[in-house]
């Protein structure tokens, strides 16, 4: 898993409240279980003018110009503005695989689901709650400002706004040691390979007939 420290990125503003994993990516994309290709139907419903089957060359499909992420001045986006209760529905965690596929590294919103918001940091993105005022200040901004960026700093915990206001948020210590090391589940427990290889070959040793 990529190591998050401190992201300088451009947001794109998702101005909708509710989103749920099956408008991330909707189910007929659910087939792989490689973490990977989801980004091109990432929100596949809003993002196309027609409806996404698995195989389709998506360079060939008609764009939705209303939808955000198809605008110019949004193109390259790292951070992802949201409203309340983002990424609700189904556990799907294709849903976060979808968001990191496509470009992004963060989230900010003023509420997440449960499922998604513990998902998103066992895949290496980083759910940023603020309060509704300091969200709606963003969305504000970065409706009038093209190339709205944001700083995010995950070691201080803090989100710097381009006009200097910085603003300070919470995140759970356990999760940002292992955001800010690059430790995914299996990262985790490889940290300990040299003792799980002496407790195999000590068991071996000492019950080998289960290994006959």
């Amino acid at each position: 898993m990529e190591k998050f420290s401190v992201l300088d990125g451009l947001v794109a503003p998702m101005d909708r409240a509710n989103v749920d994993t099956d408008a991330i990516i909707p189910k007929q994309f659910l087939k792989s279980i490689k973490r990977s290709g989801f980004g091109p139907n990432l929100f596949d419903e809003w993002r196309y003018m027609d409806h996404g089957e698995p195989g389709m060359d998506n360079a060939k499909r008609p764009l939705n110009p209303n939808f955000v992420l198809n605008q110019q001045r949004f193109q390259g986006a790292r951070i992802l503005l949201t409203r309340d209760n983002f990424g609700c529905g189904s556990s799907r965690e294709h849903a976060p695989w979808a968001i990191e596929d496509y470009g992004f590294r963060a989230l900010i919103g003023t509420s997440f689901a449960d499922i998604f918001f513990n998902n998103c940091f066992k895949n290496g993105l980083l759910p940023i709650k603020l309060l509704a005022a300091e969200v709606d200040a963003l969305f504000d901004q970065v409706n009038v400002t093209p190339g709205y960026k944001l700083r995010i700093d995950l070691d201080a915990q803090t989100v710097t706004r381009p006009d200097g206001k910085v603003i300070p948020f919470d995140v759970d210590p356990f999760r940002k040691y292992c955001l800010l090391n690059g430790f995914d589940d299996i990262g985790l427990t490889l940290r300990h390979a040299d003792k799980i290889r002496e407790f195999e070959a000590r068991r071996q040793a000492e019950q080998p007939w289960l290994f006959t």
